[in-house]
């Protein structure tokens, strides 16, 4: 039976009112994803400058700080081999043999020389202290037990997998159909066969990196995006769906970004940079400043190698080799070694990353 005049009548104006109603959808997700995309570049540009940052700044302290090392290290092996040669070649009593053993192996445990127990009493000493410590006690009642994540755990695991399988597919789904427009086989003539070229690599990097956002960044740019002059509803439907689908996508990108970036500014390195950044809107050069305490420092330790050998030469005694170069009498010990922490902490910590 035809439709009557009323009913199509009121068929059209729905039509009429849903297709502005969907215009108007695809236009707020539309808008929406542009202040996403804007918002995902500006924070992958952050974290990436962020990151550069720790590189070259790590590059560059290990770069001045590199001499002091070397420095350091040389003075550290001349002191253990001072050490060696005053145990081989000096005679003392039992108890100032064992005063002397005690003050290597201090030097050592404090951290003002690398720890290298070579001699029997101070590998002795280290046993009974491990042996004396008492075993922690163990906590974990259902160790042998083989645990099993709850149900809630289990759903939202799956959740996440499917969520990631998705954006997956989304990304691999973007990917395909930029390459199907950009591959340089697909265009015959050089000027366009090396502008497809530079496009396609932009498009691989972005794939490989799994960065939806770069992929659509990259659509836009070329404008090769669906026309929606003359879609119909269904075709209006269908965009609105997909564009609610990339922004959500793109908001975990978005947020995933930002975690990332808090995580990384956390780490000792991104700690530094913090500080770093701070240090120069105060008109400070940090590196120089470190440079300056290392040298310093380094002094310290280089006076106590001549202690050290002044003692294997005999030109102090036992009684002023127990106490201590006068320097360093005047220094309190946890001082010192807050010192030497501080002025290599650092360092290390930036020689490692």
């Amino acid at each position: 039976m035809p439709p009557s005049a009323s009913s199509s009548s009121n068929g059209t104006s729905t039509a009429s009112l849903a297709l502005p109603s969907g215009y108007r959808r695809l236009e707020a997700l539309q808008k929406d994803q542009q202040w996403l995309l804007k918002q995902t570049k500006r924070k992958r540009t952050e974290l990436n400058n962020f990151v550069e940052q720790m590189r070259s700044l790590a590059t560059e302290i290990f770069k001045q700080g590199n001499p002091h090392l070397k420095n350091l290290t040389a003075l550290d092996q001349e002191i253990h081999n001072l050490f060696e040669e005053i145990f081989r070649t000096r005679k003392f009593g039992k108890k100032a043999k064992k005063t002397i053993e005690g003050i290597y192996r201090s030097l050592q445990l404090g951290g003002i020389i690398s720890p290298k127990f070579n001699n029997e009493a101070g590998e002795t000493e280290l046993d009974e202290l491990f042996e004396n410590q008492e075993p922690e006690p163990d906590f974990n009642f259902h160790s042998e037990e083989k645990s099993e994540p709850d149900t809630e755990e289990r759903q939202e695991f799956s959740q996440q997998q499917v969520g990631k399988t998705k954006e997956s597919r989304k990304i691999r789904q973007t990917f395909l159909r930029l390459a199907e427009i950009f591959h340089p086989d697909k265009v015959m003539d050089s000027e366009n066969h090396l502008r497809h070229t530079e496009i396609m690599k932009e498009i691989n990097r972005a794939y490989q990196d799994g960065d939806l956002a770069r992929l659509l960044e990259i659509e836009q740019q070329h404008q090769v995006g669906e026309s929606i002059a003359n879609e119909t509803e269904d075709e209006i439907t269908r965009s609105c769906n997909r564009l609610e689908q990339e922004n959500q996508f793109l908001k975990n990108q978005y947020e995933n970004l930002k975690r990332e970036l808090r995580l990384v500014k956390k780490t000792p390195e991104g700690v530094m940079v913090s500080d770093y950044r701070k240090a120069k809107r105060e008109g400070i050069d940090p590196i120089a400043e470190m440079m300056e305490q290392m040298e310093s420092e380094l002094q310290g330790i280089e006076e106590l190698r001549d202690f050290i050998r002044d003692f294997r030469d005999k030109k102090i005694t036992i009684k002023e080799f127990i106490t201590g170069p006068t320097a360093w009498r005047q220094t309190p010990e946890e001082m010192m070694e807050d010192v030497l922490e501080e002025m290599f902490g650092d360092l290390l910590e930036v020689i490692r990353f």
